[in-house]
């Protein structure tokens, strides 16, 4: 029997394979985009700064107004102070109930490193700077300016992509050190200010578990959460098709995407540097 007997006579074993083999072609060509576009990230330092400046500045605190209260820098700040706050109030209140309260400085010197500053921060540059990247290249994919700069003779890829996702390397690096400042200040307000510890208490503790080593590595965490989202979010803007509702889709399914790509980042990359137990030990 042939294929193509095979393929009429089963429709559905037809359309099957055909789904198979779709999803693995997305698949191949969302890598050999993220191939070029790691490989363009040289002519995006050397050949276009002009550009890579302008993403720069205004991924980082925004345009007009919007630097004041819709800046990068502002909501991921914001974020993360939240955050702290609930580990302030949560990590004090169940460490209160089996008599170790003392230890709130050690909560915030673990949690907050580890885990809060990199995934808040990750989920911040998805919702902020990767959404308003998939938009615009969605935009300009719509109204043919990729065309226009590959009839011209420009790298597409190279000058769009790449040159967004170097961006968002360079400003995840002040904006992690924001998030990790906010998260210390929010937890350490939480449990001295509204629970009453002592701050000599709070301070000795959280100064006898912060790690260094837990802060270099949570900052190569976060900035690898960096590269994967900004890689995802101009993948399906350069590809975005359908007019102005295929570009909100696109957005929506790259927000989806990098989110979960964020989570698997922190798993893997906390797997890769802390191992299984954790490279911790808390003993008397």
């Amino acid at each position: 029997m042939t294929a193509s007997t095979a393929s009429t006579l089963h429709p559905r074993i037809r359309r099957r394979w055909v789904s198979v083999t779709v999803g693995w072609n997305q698949i191949g060509r969302q890598t050999q985009f993220y191939g070029q576009t790691i490989k363009g990230s040289a002519d995006a330092v050397f050949r276009y700064q002009a550009e890579l400046i302008r993403l720069i500045a205004q991924m980082s605190l925004g345009n007009g107004a919007l630097a004041i209260i819709g800046g990068t820098i502002v909501i991921v700040a914001f974020l993360t102070f939240s955050a702290g706050s609930l580990v302030a109030i949560q990590a004090y209140t169940q460490l209160q109930q089996v008599g170790v309260d003392a230890l709130a400085g050690f909560t915030s010197a673990f949690l907050n490193v580890r885990l809060v500053g990199p995934l808040v921060c990750g989920i911040g540059l998805a919702a902020t700077i990767g959404a308003g990247a998939t938009a615009q290249l969605g935009a300009m994919r719509i109204s043919e300016e990729i065309d226009a700069l590959e009839v011209m003779g420009i790298r597409s890829v190279a000058y769009l992509a790449s040159t967004r996702v170097v961006a968002g390397v360079v400003v995840v690096i002040p904006l992690y050190c924001v998030a990790v400042l906010m998260a210390f200040a929010a937890t350490r307000l939480g449990d001295t200010f509204i629970y009453g510890q002592s701050t000599g208490v709070y301070d000795h503790y959280f100064a006898t578990f912060l790690n260094p080593y837990d802060l270099i590595a949570s900052f190569l965490q976060a900035i690898s959460m960096a590269v994967v989202v900004m890689l995802v979010h101009t993948y399906y803007g350069f590809n975005a098709s359908g007019g102005p509702a295929g570009v909100g889709e696109a957005v929506g399914r790259a927000v989806r995407t990098s989110l979960v790509a964020a989570v698997f980042v922190t798993l893997f990359v906390s797997l890769a540097i802390y191992g299984r137990s954790g490279g911790f030990h808390l003993s008397g």
